[in-house]
């Protein structure tokens, strides 16, 4: 759908056509939903091909990457939603109080409505779809808002979504931060984004006029800490790739290291030696390296970056939109690379002495969407995992822990809220309603005026019966 068709009043038509879709029912029922996931799966693998292309020319992500980072993964996640969503469906009986005796309590799952789900454009094609799995599971109508940014992956969304779905249940609007701010004054039963803290807060901001719930997937200053006894040379290939993937633009990539002062100088060999190893002498030349998505984004990662603090790396052609795989050292934390989330292909080392230090700096800033250790140590893992806070940890790899669907996904505090993934997802997009069937007999007089029961048997029999 274009720009120039998305007026204030076209928006407005578009979102009471989904409402008017979802009160018929017709989402509820199991049979639906599992035919539009079906439906989904054969779209995205029947346009495979297409979907690698439109990702390579706005990202410039080779066809591996391209695949398991955007379609395989999404296939997984519908695979998982087909095979248990009956179960995820069926009401849950819960225990009932003595006091409630002769009733049954059950947790039932309902749909919200029509969600509204804003994608980014480091991922996107996986981050419109991702959660646009969990809300067809649940039974919703959805309205789609891919990133302006990704123009050929819009392009092609828009186009399959349009040509496979009714329009009145699944639609997709592009178009830049004047479509958003259009769509966002409609009320929306649920509103999922993916993306910046500055955006998140103004997502925040007006779903609160409407009194609409959110989940806000954002990002923020991974860090990444390496202690003094761990194999290295397998730290350095895991670092490398959580890290480089996609030339940095991911949300839990590594955005720092923090690693112990006795092994730091060989862990910045260890990673040069992995960097080369993946990408050659001249990472420009490499099919597997990604680019930076436009030369905006490009301008605000050449800012960060210090030449006098680079130790390997540096190179950028802005006409190609490249920057390659740097590493930097002799890092403050005053310095602009340590203000906001890079985003981008620059890794900066810090070093440490006390891991106290490290945590007392991580609770010092604010909370991250992912963390990552490295350590043998059970006790240097717990110390870390339970005296600080962030969305995920990984202990001795990176980004591993979003690939587990049994796992939530998501921020806390400026990274976020809420959290999705397999069946997280199917209850993320589903407000559960609580039921309980309570039996006309026996019908005690004692919660009845007038009266009459003693108090100091009252406070009994609720102490005995809870």
């Amino acid at each position: 759908m274009s720009i120039e068709k998305l007026s204030s009043p076209k928006v407005k038509s578009i979102l009471k056509s989904h409402h008017s879709f979802f009160k018929s029912g017709k989402t509820k029922s199991y049979e639906f939903r599992l035919k539009n996931l079906i439906l989904l799966k054969k779209l995205i693998e029947s346009n495979e091909k297409r979907i690698i292309e439109a990702v390579y020319k706005d990202l410039g992500k080779c066809e591996f990457e391209a695949y398991f980072s955007e379609i395989g993964t999404v296939l997984a996640e519908i695979d998982l939603a087909i095979n248990k969503l009956k179960k995820w469906m069926k009401p849950q009986a819960v225990s009932s109080p003595l006091f409630a005796f002769y009733s049954r309590s059950y947790l039932y799952k309902e749909p919200y409505g029509t969600v509204l789900i804003i994608s980014p454009w480091n991922y996107p094609f996986q981050l419109l779809i991702f959660p646009l799995v969990g809300a067809i599971a649940a039974g919703n109508t959805v309205v789609l808002k891919p990133s302006e940014i990704a123009t050929h992956t819009s392009s092609l969304c828009a186009e399959l979504i349009s040509k496979h779905f009714d329009p009145k249940y699944i639609s997709i609007m592009e178009g830049g931060a004047e479509i958003a701010t259009e769509i966002l004054k409609e009320k929306f039963d649920y509103i999922f984004f993916t993306g910046g803290t500055k955006v998140g807060r103004i997502i925040y901001q007006a779903a609160a006029k409407h009194l609409t719930p959110v989940t806000l997937e954002l990002g923020g200053k991974s860090p990444c800490i390496v202690h003094h006894d761990i194999d290295l040379d397998v730290t350095a290939k895991r670092i490398v790739w959580g890290k480089f993937v996609n030339a940095g633009q991911t949300c839990i990539a590594p955005d720092y290291i923090y690693v112990h002062s006795s092994v730091k100088n060989k862990l910045i060999e260890k990673l040069k030696h992995q960097i080369i190893a993946f990408y050659g002498t001249d990472p420009e030349k490499s099919t597997d390296y990604a680019r930076i998505v436009s030369d905006k984004h490009f301008d605000r990662i050449e800012k960060m970056m210090n030449p006098e603090q680079v130790v390997f790396g540096g190179v950028l052609n802005k006409a190609t939109k490249y920057i390659s795989p740097t590493l930097l050292d002799n890092i403050e934390d005053s310095d602009l690379i340590m203000q906001e989330e890079i985003f981008g292909p620059l890794l900066p080392i810090l070093v440490y002495k006390e891991i106290e230090d490290v945590i007392t700096y991580i609770n010092d800033h604010p909370k991250p969407l992912a963390l990552y250790v490295f350590s043998k140590s059970n006790n240097i893992q717990q110390q870390i995992i339970q005296n600080t806070s962030a969305g995920g940890v990984t202990i001795n790899d990176t980004l591993m822990h979003i690939g587990n669907s049994n796992l939530p996904f998501g921020g806390i505090g400026d990274s976020g809220i809420g959290a999705y993934h397999g069946k997280f997802s199917f209850e993320l997009f589903s407000h559960t309603k609580a039921v309980l069937n309570h039996s006309i007999f026996p019908d005690l007089k004692l919660r009845y005026s007038p009266y009459n029961f003693p108090l100091k048997w009252l406070k009994k029999f609720m102490k005995w019966f809870s």
